[in-house]
């Protein structure tokens, strides 16, 4: 497991306990609740963003080698 995915995972914890101790009363104001689950949500799209972004890169290399390979054949 990544130390993203601990966090990820900690953050859905915290935000779950938050929304269900709001619902019971005596608890941080709805804003508080809603500001743990935004940050969750925005560590999680930050997260899924490099992901994608290291994915891109690597495709991106890849398309640059086949293009030197075609470039190759054409001459």
């Amino acid at each position: 497991m990544k130390l993203q995915d601990i966090i990820l995972i900690i953050l859905t914890l915290i935000a779950i306990i938050t929304a269900i101790w709001y619902l019971f009363g005596n608890s941080p104001t709805f804003e508080q609740a809603i500001l743990v689950l935004i940050l969750g949500l925005l560590i999680t799209n930050v997260t899924k963003i490099n992901v994608l972004e290291s994915r891109f890169n690597l495709l991106e290399k890849s398309f640059c080698a086949l293009a030197k390979d075609f470039k190759q054949y054409i001459h």
